[in-house]
């Protein structure tokens, strides 16, 4: 089995790469490999929903995450309260992550001992693209260039993966026009 980890934004999304990114984790799914995703909403979300729907007991799926469960879902909440998210979506991340505990408890990969807060948490969230290409025998990008965000972080995460000579797959998308 291989461990294909999966990156993309996490401001925006369209149809079209909900689709791609849905078809893709699949395509993993149905051949036998697993997934490895960073918890994040957009892409990262899609994906555990996805694999969820053909492991629900998550045996082949990994999220690593930045800092512990309970770290991040304080972080989520404050975001939402500040309005950078919508409350519906945080909640609906919390469930998920809650949610791929319950089923399986090691396919959450939680970070003890950082201090994540809003200096820190770029840090944590480079160091966590480092854990998800170190797991990964091959990397799927989903790039989408935004009005907000040139998507930074998930370009972090294929150079990454490029200096460890693991195969990587980028696909493009414009949501500027």
């Amino acid at each position: 089995m291989k461990w294909i980890g999966i990156s993309g934004s996490w401001r925006e999304k369209s149809d079209e790469i909900e689709t791609k990114v849905r078809n893709t984790v699949r395509e993993i799914m149905e051949r036998g490999d697993g997934v490895i995703s960073g918890g994040a909403l957009g892409v990262d979300f899609v994906v555990v929903d996805e694999a969820l729907k053909h492991d629900p007991d998550a045996g082949r799926i990994n999220v690593f995450l930045p800092t512990t469960l309970e770290a991040y879902v304080a972080h989520y909440r404050k975001h939402a309260s500040w309005g950078t998210i919508t409350d519906a979506d945080a909640e609906s991340l919390i469930r998920q992550l809650e949610g791929l505990r319950r089923a399986n408890p090691k396919a959450l990969i939680e970070k003890t001992g950082v201090d994540f807060n809003e200096e820190t948490k770029k840090e944590h969230y480079y160091g966590r693209n480092q854990d998800i290409v170190s797991a990964s025998d091959e990397l799927i990008a989903f790039h989408a260039k935004t009005k907000g965000s040139e998507g930074l972080g998930m370009m972090d995460t294929v150079e990454k993966a490029r200096k460890k000579g693991i195969p990587v797959t980028l696909f493009q998308f414009d949501l500027t026009k």
